[in-house]
């Protein structure tokens, strides 16, 4: 069995010049589609949800819109608990509430329904790449509006050259990998 660090490595590839000039996008299909490496990442993810033991200690796990759902609904999945997907603006059906943010190359609204949680609930943020901070920060203000605590946020990639962490001074915030 490979290591994480073999998979994070081999399954994440740079594409140039995307959504737009001057960005690196970071693409997470080759890692996707590796069922040995996504397991592994997902299995990686999850240690978030749990304290030194071993025992859950989150009730839900939000994944912020796109790559997130699919980091998070298996990490769901795996620590038996409720997935809430946090979505662009205008993609859910019912009540919501809204935050809007700035990104690294615009700007963007995101929702959550205003019934995802109950009050109380603890909730693990898992997203894909923690850049500016923007999206995640948007996230934490929407969960809690709601109601409901912020154990700790977890993405797959931490871009260290930019200001994300540091936006998010004070929140608990892990990564699988750091460049």
């Amino acid at each position: 069995m490979r290591s994480l660090e073999k998979v994070l490595t081999d399954g994440i590839r740079d594409i140039p010049d995307y959504p737009q000039a001057g960005v690196v996008f970071k693409d997470i299909t080759p890692l996707l589609a590796d069922h040995e490496g996504f397991s592994l990442v997902v299995q990686a993810l999850a240690t978030a949800g749990r304290d030194a033991d071993g025992k859950v200690v989150i009730d839900k796990v939000v994944g912020i819109e796109a790559r997130g759902f699919i980091l998070a609904a298996p990490v769901a999945l795996a620590l038996g608990a409720g997935f809430v997907p946090v979505r662009k603006k205008g993609k859910l059906p019912s009540a919501t509430y809204e935050e809007s943010y700035a990104l690294e190359y615009g700007e963007a609204t995101i929702e959550v329904h205003q019934d995802a949680f109950e009050p109380g609930d603890r909730v693990l943020v898992i997203d894909d790449v923690l850049a500016t901070g923007g999206t995640v920060e948007a996230c934490l203000r929407l969960i809690r509006r709601c109601g409901a605590e912020v154990v700790g946020t977890t993405v797959l990639l931490e871009l260290s050259f930019l200001p994300g962490r540091k936006r998010l001074d004070g929140e608990q915030v892990s990564a699988l990998v750091t460049v």
